[in-house]
């Protein structure tokens, strides 16, 4: 590796090579601004699901046999808190907005044509809510459905107002993602601002001088610029996007730029004590950081890659976006990075301007008594951290999972208030309502879809199954099937599974013959958590073997790696065990996202397996002329300070996401801190160098 790096980074180290590569970051960063915009190419319709998961061969089936209904519900909520609702008060609304011909509503139940029997099904039993199903036209995004739902609402909230006794909300799935949509749009500016200024005052902070804290982060600038242009590009070929994941890669850009600067100044400063030239002392220091570093960028691009084999759409679509911005990185720490610093030299430590000859700085703060302490007790160091990381990862015990993604969404957002009204007020399986489809194989008669729906309400799981098409050969059926409990709910899934896999006994005693498909959010959401669960373990075993594999070709040994992984997985779930603890005792989220484990496994074994990489580096080069104890101390004192330095950074770079007023977001930031901060203290400061002193041999 070195023969490959060695020649660039020296080259770079020097005058000409230095103003050479600032140049072309530059002229590359704004060369791609002139191109198309990031954000014109987010899609807010993703599939999540594979093609092959059976509820989106249900969508297909729907599309297929009734392709003038496919538009996305939605609800329209009228509740008066103080009393009945007023219908007239809610006649006027519905005026208001179907004379305003708002482009994209497809349609909105006329109440005024319907007799008082067929009305009384709108209303809650206490009267105070009134609830108007209203749907809109197929293909829209959710960025489409925002400004429908924004003007909608303005309409709705102006009259409402008037009334002085009406709340309006537009809620559903349509209104939600609609919400979602914007809730997003403003979250990732706070998220952006949030980074920046965690990064700046801890910079200022730990190493004291303003460049420090200035020179990653225009590194970190110009690398992000450069990463979201070339993903617009790749946006405008096709590649999907989503702000979910466009966030959380801004959080892993920061995170790794500032991380992989620390690491190069870090040893840079130790150079400028034994090079009076600072291209010597840069061209030393690359030599000596250039391979762990760029063998550590490409651990985390191998993890992203490894997403690729993910089912689950969502973590497969992490895989293009997530490793063009680690490839950009990687060669932006081999090349821009060395680059600034070296344009800077001695000026950006000041004030503590390493001097020529004076070797006698380098002061290792607590690092140097910790590494004695490790090296010389390293059952009681090592024993004590892996007894309290074996505890606290028996806690995943209590994992459960959350579904109700509204649920995650801040309490007083529109669709969430218009959501929770109809699910006090109403069968919660009015709020999200599946559909089940019938294809028989011979015209499906009257009495055969009346008896399917007798065996369907016969459920207690099953609130309403009303037959709403039949297509003109009778061949097809379908059903609105509204449940009796909370279609988001853990309950849900499993009734609606089991339903699922109960769906020939069904028929059978409905006397029909055919296929059955059940389409809608709930049927999605059993099958998401079906191959989650399947993804999970693929995901797990695959990074686990490639990243081994890595390790083997940079330390050249086989236990090494071993010693590596294992500290990292099981620090991994140590993480996840007090963290679900903590954000139930802290901030009182009793479950967490599906996603969340997945998310955190990503980037707490490729972002802490970095560590280790860098003390292992450093130990395999001291131990060339020192035994396995003092060569370890070294490695320990030397590099505690930047990893710590880094830890502490990167924890705070992710739980800026603790910004977000999503808790998926925030609970997903706060556990991979967490982790972060494990990795940096206890995993590669003391539970790994245990480990190498136990079984390595001292000569």
């Amino acid at each position: 590796m070195n023969r490959f790096l060695n020649p660039i980074t020296d080259w770079v180290s020097t005058k000409k090579g230095m103003w050479i590569t600032i140049i072309v970051w530059l002229v590359l960063m704004i060369a791609l601004s002139m191109g198309p915009r990031l954000n014109d190419y987010k899609v807010a319709n993703f599939q999540s699901l594979p093609d092959d998961a059976q509820s989106i061969i249900a969508d297909q089936k729907l599309k297929e046999y009734f392709p003038n209904d496919q538009g996305t519900p939605g609800i329209l909520v009228f509740h008066n808190s103080e009393g009945d609702v007023n219908p007239e008060t809610v006649q006027e609304i519905l005026t208001g907005i179907t004379e305003a011909n708002i482009k994209g509503i497809d349609s909105i139940v006329d109440i005024s044509q319907l007799p008082p029997p067929a009305l009384e099904g709108f209303y809650s039993e206490d009267n105070t809510t009134m609830i108007i199903p209203m749907s809109l036209e197929a293909g829209l995004g959710s960025a489409d459905f925002a400004e429908i739902n924004d003007e909608a609402s303005e309409i709705g909230s102006d009259i409402a107002a008037d009334s002085g006794s009406i709340e309006f909300y537009v809620t559903g799935p349509a209104g939600i993602a609609g919400d979602t949509v914007k809730l997003f749009e403003e979250a990732d500016f706070v998220l952006l601002i949030a980074t920046v200024l965690i990064i700046l005052v801890l910079l200022i902070v730990i190493y004291r001088s303003p460049l420090l804290a200035f020179i990653p982060l225009l590194a970190t600038v110009i690398v992000y610029q450069v990463v979201n242009q070339t993903l617009a590009f790749m946006g405008s070929g096709g590649l999907e996007l989503t702000s979910q994941t466009t966030s959380i890669m801004s959080i892993l850009l920061f995170a790794a730029v500032i991380d992989y600067s620390l690491f190069v100044f870090s040893r840079f400063r130790e150079e400028l004590n034994h090079y009076e030239s600072k291209h010597e002392a840069m061209k030393h220091a690359m030599r000596a950081t250039g391979e762990p570093v760029f063998f550590a960028g490409g651990t985390v691009l191998a993890a992203m890659l490894v997403l690729f084999f993910a089912d689950f759409r969502d973590y497969a679509n992490f895989a293009p976006i997530f490793g063009t911005a680690v490839f950009v990185i990687m060669i932006a720490s081999i090349t821009l990075i060395p680059a600034l610093f070296t344009l800077f030299g001695r000026k950006a430590f000041w004030p503590k301007v390493p001097k020529y000859g004076q070797s006698s700085e380098v002061k290792h703060g607590i690092w140097g008594p910790v590494a004695k302490f490790v090296v010389n007790k390293p059952l009681i160091s090592g024993g004590l951290v892996a007894v309290l990381m074996i505890v606290s990862a028996l806690n995943i015990v209590n994992l459960e999972f959350e579904f109700d993604t509204v649920k995650s969404f801040p309490e007083d957002m529109p669709s969430r208030v218009g959501y929770e009204i109809v699910e006090q007020k109403f069968d919660k399986g009015e709020i999200a309502p599946s559909t089940l489809l019938v294809v028989g194989d011979e015209p499906i008669t009257e009495e055969a879809a009346a008896a399917l729906s007798e065996e369907l309400t016969a459920y207690d799981e099953i609130a309403s199954a009303r037959l709403s098409g039949q297509t003109d050969d009778g061949e097809a059926v379908k059903y609105n099937i509204a449940l009796s409990m909370n279609p988001y709910s853990t309950e849900a899934l499993d009734f609606v599974e089991q339903l699922r896999n109960d769906s020939g006994a069904l028929l059978d005693r409905a006397s029909i013959n055919g296929d059955i498909h059940f389409g809608g959010i709930t049927p999605k959401l059993v099958d998401e958590r079906e191959v989650n669960n399947s993804d999970i373990y693929k995901i797990v075993v695959l990074e686990t073997l490639l990243i081994l594999v890595l390790l083997f070709v940079l330390t050249r040994s086989w236990k090494m790696p071993i010693y590596m992984m294992a500290t990292i997985l099981l620090s991994y779930l140590s993480a996840l065990g007090l963290g679900i603890f903590l954000v139930d005792v802290l901030f009182g989220y009793e479950a967490i996202s599906t996603r969340v484990p997945v998310y955190a496994f990503i980037f707490l074994v490729a972002l802490g397996i970095d560590y280790n990489i860098i003390l292992v580096s450093r130990f395999i080069e001291e131990r060339k002329s020192h035994k396995v104890k003092k060569a370890l101390e070294i490695a320990i004192s030397h590099t505690g300070g930047v990893i710590s330095s880094a830890g502490i950074i990167l924890a705070a770079t992710f739980a800026a996401l603790t910004t977000m007023p999503i808790a998926d977001l925030f609970v997903f930031g706060f556990m991979v801190s967490i982790g972060i901060l494990i990795d940096t203290f206890l995993v590669r400061g003391m539970l790994l160098p245990a480990l190498i002193l136990f079984f390595e041999k001292d000569k």
